[in-house]
């Protein structure tokens, strides 16, 4: 038994040193994206990499005010594009969340024939990636009048995470103890009540984790945000497509402080929600 302690003290610093390599891997990518918005064009383009060079601060400039050939500054609007996007994933992930767990908790609890069935149809609907159905829903947006509005591009974005949220929740709801809820109602306690004060208490690190990851999955979302927002609706990831290209090429540097200020967001709600979401994670994985 003691030997045993042993071997498992000694694999600890390996699977930490390991650990601790995959995510240098993974976070490698992001470190550099925020190492070149601080470095000049010249320092962007170096062959080999620089990495040590002098920082600046005038492509996060860039991204906040430009100047015209007259030398005027003026705002770029790239305020805009992070409340549009703030708005439009923040309102879709709620209302996704919202129907998806009272649907999730009525299919966990209230079963009905052919529940599978059912379960699969939802899940179908993001079997096809986003490209194989933009032509329909594009012409259906033309004919409702939701292109270029907020109300049809948040429904969309709450449409294609209705199934994730359906089945993450329904997972949830399906690993707790039905009993609790039968004395609830036993005592005199409707539905809404066991839903509202027994089962959704239970299941916070759930809608925890299927709120971040419906938020990066809409947060990251380019190409229905590209064809069917207008200019008054545009997000970010379509503003930092419009950076690529011109006559000087790709600005590194002004694309990589745009992308470094989109991340953000997702990290401050991730770090937020952190221990709720990696009880949720790992919830009903351990049998006790």
């Amino acid at each position: 038994m003691a030997s045993g302690f042993r071997t498992h003290d000694q694999a600890g610093p390996v699977r930490t040193f390991f650990a601790w390599l995959v995510g240098i891997i993974y976070f490698a990518p992001v470190f550099w994206i925020v190492l070149t918005a601080f470095k000049t064009r010249a320092d962007a383009l170096a062959i080999p990499p620089k990495l040590v060079f002098a920082p600046t601060l005038d492509n996060f400039r860039a991204v906040f005010f430009q100047t015209s050939t007259t030398g005027e500054v003026t705002g770029s609007g790239v305020w805009l594009y992070f409340a549009n996007s703030a708005f439009i994933a923040g309102s879709s992930v709620l209302l996704a969340l919202i129907i998806g767990t009272l649907a999730a908790y009525a299919f966990s609890r209230y079963p009905l024939k052919g529940n599978d069935t059912y379960l699969f149809v939802i899940l179908s609907t993001r079997m096809l990636p986003p490209i194989v159905v933009i032509i329909p829903i594009f012409l259906v947006f033309r004919l409702t009048g939701l292109s270029g509005s907020y109300i049809g591009i948040i429904l969309l974005y709450t449409g294609f995470n209705l199934p994730f949220s359906i089945w993450m929740m329904k997972s949830f709801f399906d690993d707790l103890n039905p009993e609790v809820e039968d004395s609830a109602r036993m005592d005199g306690s409707g539905d809404w009540s066991v839903f509202g004060r027994i089962a959704l208490p239970q299941v916070k690190a759930g809608l925890a984790a299927t709120s971040v990851f419906a938020l990066i999955l809409t947060w990251n979302e380019f190409i229905f945000a590209l064809l069917l927002t207008g200019p008054e609706t545009r997000t970010v990831p379509v503003a930092i497509a419009s950076t690529i290209g011109g006559e000087i090429g790709v600005d590194w540097g002004k694309l990589s402080a745009m992308v470094s200020l989109f991340l953000i967001p997702v990290f401050i709600v991730t770090f937020a929600l952190q221990n709720q979401l990696l009880r949720g994670v790992t919830f009903g994985t351990v049998r006790k």
